[in-house]
């Protein structure tokens, strides 16, 4: 049974056809656990994320998934609402569980967190954001500095010179903060208002935050919100004080999830390539799983370009 099991050495047909008919008659499941005690492997992987709710997140998740299953592997998700002592909580049981590796998403872990919970010795990836300086861990995100960039040049060439920012959680989306800034900076023009607002990155905390910005006095022009789920708030809000979009307020968001483009107007906003992060992730933790540390650790940044849409 075992040969025909595993497939690792050759069974007549019939042996086969006797044995596969026997397994689906007495119902025979592998025992995973003694298996991965013999293997030393789960063939399981974790990946935890700040919130599986925003819906950039389950197609990063997907995209993994897709990545990992050929060579046998399963993932389960944790989603830590980016709270600090979750994500450690998460990482100390994903390793008391005995995962073959971690892929992570987090605006507040340091090198030392990562360095209690593994050991050193636990393959992991770390996704989004600033790469991790750890000498064992990938990295892998998006260009989210130029992507960042890009938005705001565009507003700039539309004609804008009040274009504010809601910026995010804190720890998060700092290279697109710069990417705006830096923009801004090269077309002679300042924040507006400053410092920028931030939010939560939902669609309640953007109509809250662009609310309070249409009350100023001079308001801005132009928004760019740091995710699509704020963006789309801040279309709600322009709606609610009865602005037209794109002509009263242009509005620019980041991720690309599929809602930006069945909102109306259809949102403009810089591509953050969920699914394929989360295949480059899985590529790079399978080497780790296979080589070890014997290489330095690397950072892959994948392309965000700006698509423009009705909403600027």
């Amino acid at each position: 049974m075992s040969h025909v099991i595993s497939g690792k050495r050759p069974v007549s047909a019939a042996t086969r056809v006797r044995v596969e008919r026997s397994i689906d008659t007495l119902g025979y499941r592998p025992d995973g656990l003694a298996r991965s005690l013999r293997t030393r492997r789960t063939h399981m992987v974790a990946l935890i994320l700040p919130d599986i709710t925003n819906p950039y997140y389950p197609v990063l998740a997907r995209g993994l998934e897709a990545g990992i299953e050929p060579d046998g592997y399963r993932a389960f998700i944790c989603s830590s609402d980016g709270d600090a002592d979750r994500e450690r909580a998460y990482l100390r049981e994903v390793c008391d569980r005995g995962v073959d590796g971690i892929v992570l998403d987090s605006f507040h872990l340091t090198v030392d967190d990562l360095q209690v919970a593994t050991g050193g010795r636990l393959p992991l990836v770390w996704i989004g954001g600033a790469a991790m300086e750890h000498p064992g861990v990938d990295s892998v995100r998006s260009d989210d500095d130029a992507g960042a960039y890009e938005a705001t040049q565009h507003l700039v060439e539309r004609g804008h010179v009040r274009i504010a920012m809601i910026d995010g959680p804190p720890g998060s989306g700092m290279a697109r903060r710069d990417g705006y800034r830096r923009a801004l900076a090269d077309a002679g023009l300042a924040v507006y208002p400053e410092p920028s607002p931030r939010t939560d990155w939902t669609r309640e905390g953007g109509r809250t935050r662009v609310a309070a910005l249409l009350e100023l006095d001079p308001r801005p022009t132009a928004v760019f919100c740091s995710n699509d789920l704020t963006a789309i708030g801040a279309l709600d809000a322009a709606r609610a004080a009865g602005l037209t979009v794109p002509d009263d307020i242009a509005i620019v968001g980041f991720d690309d999830i599929e809602a930006a483009a069945l909102v109306t107007p259809a949102l403009t906003t810089v591509v953050n390539p969920a699914i394929d992060i989360g295949r480059t992730a899985a590529a790079m933790l399978a080497e780790r799983m296979t080589d070890g540390f014997a290489r330095a650790a690397r950072t892959v940044t994948l392309p965000s370009p700006l698509i423009v849409r009705g909403s600027s």
